[in-house]
């Protein structure tokens, strides 16, 4: 008798045990990558799209010491993230929440995609000391334009591509190009 206690002693112990080892596992957080962009340029398309009313804007961010030269090359090393087809009310970048969405209306912006080889919509470049060294189409986000004082503009970019979260933040001039 005292044995078939100790083997439903056993046989317990040894179920509560895989009952605890077979939880599923917790998902596995993004990786997230932070950035503090220091220049940016807004191009103005216009409404060049007949079947759209919205605006068209382009954002175009730099960060560390990724620069232009005179024929609009990158220098340097750093990130460049470029968001084009921004559709708005009028010509500006108002304040407000941006979405990334492949359905062009006002306040959303296209998703990255291979276009025929080249990167459209919103994507981000990483470039070390002039060479283009990546590529990443951005899936998903959103960002946040906040105005501030004397023609100062806040953003905030919260996008996703992979498996990867990109926060990104730019406080300064927006110049035109």
């Amino acid at each position: 008798m005292e044995s078939k206690k100790s083997i439903v002693t056993i046989v317990v112990l040894a179920v509560m045990l895989m009952m605890t080892a077979c939880h599923p596992n917790s998902p596995t957080p993004r990786p997230v990558v932070t950035k503090e962009y220091r220049e940016a340029y807004l191009t103005r398309h216009g409404h060049c799209y007949d079947s759209i009313e919205a605006s068209v804007l382009s954002l175009d961010l730099y960060s560390e010491v990724l620069t232009l030269d005179s024929v609009h090359r990158m220098q340097g090393t750093g990130y460049n993230l470029y968001v084009s087809d921004i559709f708005v009310e009028d010509s500006l970048l108002t304040v407000g929440t941006y979405t990334a969405d492949s359905v062009a209306q006002r306040f959303t912006f296209l998703p990255g995609r291979d276009f025929e080889g080249m990167p459209t919509g919103a994507y981000l470049l990483y470039v070390n000391d002039g060479k283009l060294e990546s590529i990443q189409l951005v899936d998903s986000g959103y960002f946040v334009v906040r105005d501030t004082l004397d023609g100062i503009v806040d953003i905030s970019l919260h996008l996703y591509y992979g498996s990867t979260t990109y926060e990104a933040h730019y406080q300064g001039p927006l110049m035109l190009n």
